[in-house]
């Protein structure tokens, strides 16, 4: 009678604990914030994202000191996913830092430091430690320290480029740094010292692209073999090898973004890739779309999948963590929309909408902590 009495103990003790274990883990998950960048109404939208891909607005946070709308408002968050720095692309050109809060994605502004010029783009190095940045309209790069808290120091170092420089990012190790020149057709080089944040033009110092395609965005494959490049002006997306060694960039492949039927003009904006590599997505504004790809793993080439519309010109997008989702923002639309992504395929299957501030053309996603 002892043992049975004991052997039910054990029973009921197994599904309890099962069932604790099963809670423990969920409570110690990551969860998944959004943020937007809205260039009109000086803030940022804060986001939850829930594991069905349903969105809850957190916050909005205000540019605190910051009175005039700028063109655009370009995000970076940092690699330890403890600050996001905004560019604010009116006078006084300067970079707005927030603490992240680690538990509920809540954004605290801690620091405002100056900008060389307007800057389209921002983005920090792999290490967290500068912060990269480059004018449309100034034809230039800087670098900028930043501090422990955050905070962006004052330039440390002003590169006058070809025209419009519109996208900057470190290669995955960290040791070159690249700048697309939309104007002039190429993609500038550089060793970068990071201990310093000195950049050095690289030999050869620029890979050319076609007259008039206009290069815009690029993103790295997360195996650091490949890295795609979206252009503006004619709606291409080319892929090419990278060699991490050197910093060589072999083209292997030319496809578009332009959806099947289009005889338009193209007005490309932004490209990234799912966490695992698979897929591949860009946006194009004239039409309002969103064009899927999927990567060949042994070549890196891509393969279309096909165009969805999305939000009315849509700047910018991007893709949560876990490659489950996309949340593509509009600035005529002043709004967001967020799709489920086909794992089998990379389809895009619309889920919901959702009001955001004013002129949105950012998207970040960082899962916490």
């Amino acid at each position: 009678m002892v043992t049975s009495i004991r052997a039910l103990k054990v029973a009921l003790a197994l599904p309890l604990a099962a069932i604790a274990l099963m809670f423990g883990a969920r409570a110690a998950m990551a969860e998944t914030f959004v943020y937007v960048g809205n260039a009109d109404s000086n803030d940022i939208s804060v986001f939850r994202l829930d594991g069905n891909g349903e969105m809850t607005a957190v916050q909005t946070a205000p540019f605190a000191g910051i009175e005039k709308p700028g063109s655009s408002t370009p995000l970076a968050i940092s690699p330890d996913k403890r600050v996001l720095i905004a560019g604010v692309r009116s006078q006084p050109f300067s970079a707005v830092s927030f603490a992240i809060d680690a538990k509920t994605g809540l954004l605290k502004q801690v620091g405002t430091g100056p900008l060389a010029d307007s800057m389209a783009y921002v983005a920090t190095d792999r290490s967290g430690k500068f912060l990269f940045s480059a004018s449309y309209g100034g034809n230039k790069i800087a670098v900028n320290a930043i501090s422990n808290d955050g905070v962006v120091g004052p330039p440390l170092q002003v590169i006058p480029t070809g025209l419009n420089a519109h996208a900057i990012l470190a290669a995955p190790d960290n040791r070159f740094v690249f700048a697309t020149n939309l104007g002039s057709d190429q993609v500038l080089a550089f060793s970068f010292n990071a201990t310093t944040g000195e950049l050095t033009p690289s030999d050869p110092p620029s890979t050319k692209v076609p007259e008039k395609s206009g290069p815009r965005h690029f993103v790295f494959h997360p195996n650091g073999k490949y890295v795609y490049l979206l252009h503006e002006l004619n709606g291409d997306v080319a892929a090419f090898a990278y060699e991490a060694k050197g910093g060589a960039w072999d083209e292997m492949q030319r496809t578009t973004a332009r959806p099947e039927g289009f005889n338009g003009k193209p007005w490309a904006a932004d490209i990234h890739i799912t966490p695992d590599g698979r897929f591949l997505y860009a946006s194009e504004r004239t039409t309002s779309t969103l064009s899927a790809f999927k990567v060949d793993p042994a070549t890196g080439k891509l393969t279309t999948v096909g165009s969805v519309p999305t939000e009315k010109q849509p700047r910018g997008f991007n893709i949560d963590p876990s490659g489950r989702y996309l949340a593509a923002v509009g600035e005529l639309s002043d709004s967001m929309t967020v799709y489920a992504i086909d794992q089998a395929t990379g389809a895009l299957g619309k889920l919901k909408s959702y009001p955001t501030g004013k002129k949105p053309n950012w998207v970040e996603l960082v899962n916490l902590p």
